[in-house]
């Protein structure tokens, strides 16, 4: 990778135009700016597209109404645009030195794979907003660590090399529009694959997940849905370690095969 890598942020939105256009906001005054950011329209019947175009976003259309596949879409289009893909939601509020800080991590550590962090929930109660940084994410982060061996990859916070894509986004369940695009993508990846959670790297993201008790037990219900539409691969049992070898420039390189609020999260 080069010292100054090429970073694509992917934000998959759905009739968001309001929360989008804050994120943007937020993302035009990083102090390090993306190369490119790229936002996936969701079948969306509002103006999110027009949004997205007035801050000069890329448009990816996917038609398929879902999380994962507009998040997998964002993903492929990325590929030709970076060596880091970064993500989160339209409704993530990243803080100005958010770019800046995943650019110096990666550049830092060439075996770092993929870097995720944790949530500052806002609009909701002083209750809903502890309940949902520490018990909905941070429990999340905790009891996924444990199963899998690794962090869970927060969808509204972290960045990958484009190489851990290309590995695994044959292997990913990216039509399944009913389960956690994020959890899903978590099982896919091994330790090896360098994957590491920073406490310190936070995004404030809306409540609305933790608002109601339908709309977090919906979420929480996915958590299931997707270990089940994933098995075995989710085993512990399965959890074998591939090789991974860092190249001769310094770049993270795999080796080997094996190893909206319509769909807020």
């Amino acid at each position: 990778m080069p010292l100054a890598p090429r970073v694509a942020v992917v934000i998959p939105c759905r009739n968001d135009a309001d929360y989008l256009d804050a994120c943007l906001a937020a993302l035009a005054v990083q102090t390090h700016q993306p190369d490119v950011v790229i936002v996936v329209d969701n079948a969306s019947t509002d103006a999110s597209a027009e949004v997205a175009r007035a801050y000069e976003a890329v448009v990816a259309y996917e038609p398929s109404i879902g999380i994962w596949p507009a998040a997998a879409r964002g993903y492929d289009e990325a590929l030709e645009h970076a060596d880091i893909i970064a993500r989160l939601d339209a409704d993530s509020r990243p803080h100005p030195d958010w770019v800046a800080r995943l650019v110096r991590a990666f550049v830092s550590d060439p075996t770092l794979g993929v870097l995720t962090g944790g949530a500052e929930f806002y609009g909701g109660t002083a209750v809903q907003n502890y309940l949902g940084e520490h018990w909905y994410i941070g429990g999340g982060h905790y009891w996924i660590k444990k199963w899998l061996g690794i962090p869970l990859v927060f969808g509204s916070n972290f960045a990958m090399r484009t190489p851990v894509w290309e590995r695994v986004r044959d292997q990913v369940d990216r039509g399944n529009a009913r389960i956690h695009d994020d959890l899903d993508l978590t099982i896919r990846l091994r330790s090896s694959d360098g994957v590491r959670y920073d406490p310190q790297l936070r995004m404030p993201v809306s409540a609305r997940p933790v608002q109601t008790l339908s709309g977090l037990s919906r979420r929480v219900f996915r958590v299931a849905s997707t270990f089940a539409a994933s098995w075995p691969e989710g085993a512990k049992w399965r959890r074998a370690e591939p090789s991974r070898v860092a190249s001769g420039s310094g770049e993270w390189m795999p080796e080997g095969d094996d190893w909206a609020p319509e769909y807020g999260r």
